[in-house]
C-alpha cells in the first residue's frame, strides 16, 4: 500500500531550525512531485513548498521564501523529501503534512496521497 510518512517534528524554541522528512514507501512516488503543507490550530491547510519528481524544480509559498528549503533524495532507491525550516517562529506552529502532487504544485486540490502529519510547536 502506498504511504507517505512524515517525521522530525517536535517542540522547539523560537529561532531554532528544524528538518522534517517525508518518506515515500514505494517507487510509485518517484515520478510525482511532492509538496509540504501545514495546518495551524483553527486554520485551514496551507501550501508551504513543493519539489518536482527530479528534485530540480522547487516551489514556495510567499510566506515560506527565505526560511524554508525543500529538497529530494531519490538516490539508491530512497525517496525522501526534506523540509528544513530556519529561524522558527511561534506562528510556524502547525501540523506539517507531505502529499503527492498530480498537477499544479501549489494547488491543494491537485494532491492525492497524504501523510498523517508531524506536529511542530514553537515556543517564544
Amino acid at each position: 500500500q502506498e504511504r507517505l510518512v512524515e517525521s522530525g517534528g517536535g517542540y522547539v524554541q523560537a529561532g531554532d531550525s528544524l528538518s522534517l522528512s517525508c518518506l515515500a514507501n514505494t517507487r510509485s512516488f518517484f515520478n510525482y512531485g511532492i509538496g509540504w503543507f501545514r495546518q495551524a490550530p483553527g486554520k485551514g491547510r496551507e501550501f508551504v513548498a513543493a519539489v518536482d519528481w527530479s528534485g530540480r524544480s522547487t516551489y514556495y509559498a510567499e510566506s515560506a521564501k527565505g526560511r524554508f528549503t525543500i529538497s529530494r533524495d531519490n538516490r539508491n532507491g530512497h525517496n525522501t523529501i526534506s523540509l528544513k525550516i530556519h529561524i522558527l517562529r511561534p506562528e510556524d506552529t502547525a501540523v506539517y503534512y507531505c502529499a503527492r502532487s498530480t498537477g499544479s504544485p501549489t494547488a491543494i486540490g491537485e494532491y492525492d496521497y497524504w501523510g498523517q502529519g508531524t506536529q511542530v510547536t514553537v515556543s517564544s
